[in-house]
């Protein structure tokens, strides 16, 4: 029987988030430090993953539990298990140190107070969510048909991403990191990344989605 991801990174969820409310019991600083994004970057390298499967909240877990449960269960079926959980961790990775890196930029340019403090998979989560608008059968005999050139499509997928980043816009929310996110998932839908070459045992044929 094959392993679903989406089961397992739901598993991890819940696990850090049950750690983290120890950890904020025993030691606030400690669950800190282990789980929360925030520059210098190399102060804390681990964080660079380890924040993507931590939360602030039941509420915060909650959403991205859902939304990734809506995406992830679809797309698994269309990939290896490998190559699910790397893609969750890099983008969600990239798209923090994007969102910590922009908000030193605004800091040090005086525009914002604080640091940013990254927590979630919701950049994980949005690039899935692209690749899953990017990388369907629909979108890609679209622009086949249209014969966009690829840098009109390049600033397409942008504009999209904007809309999709301001649609969720709410105070607190990393905002930079769903753009990225996004973007990140756009362009890998349009390479079909995610597509094994070579399908694990128990793995459907790849349908044209």
């Amino acid at each position: 029987m094959r392993t679903s991801p989406t089961i397992e990174t739901l598993g991890v969820f819940a696990v850090v988030f049950a750690l983290q409310q120890t950890l904020t019991l025993v030691d606030a600083g400690l669950s800190f430090a282990l789980f929360v994004l925030s520059a210098p970057l190399d102060v804390r390298p681990w964080t660079v993953v380890t924040s993507v499967y931590a939360h602030t909240g039941w509420q915060h877990l909650l959403s991205n539990s859902i939304a990734l449960a809506l995406v992830g269960f679809a797309l698994e079926r269309r990939t290896t298990r490998w190559r699910f959980h790397t893609f969750f961790i890099v983008t969600g990775a990239i798209a923090g140190i994007f969102q910590v890196v922009f908000n030193r930029l605004l800091l040090q340019l005086g525009l914002v107070e604080h640091q940013a403090l990254v927590l979630g998979a919701s950049g994980a989560v949005f690039a899935l969510f692209g690749y899953v608008i990017a990388g369907n059968r629909l979108t890609g005999g679209l622009l086949d048909r249209i014969g966009l050139d690829p840098r009109w499509q390049a600033l397409l997928f942008g504009v999209a991403a904007v809309l999709v980043t301001l649609a969720t816009a709410a105070p607190g929310i990393a905002l930079v990191a769903h753009f990225v996110g996004v973007l990140l998932g756009f362009a890998a839908g349009r390479m079909n990344l995610l597509r094994p070459t070579d399908p694990e045992p128990d793995t459907p044929p790849m349908p044209e989605y």
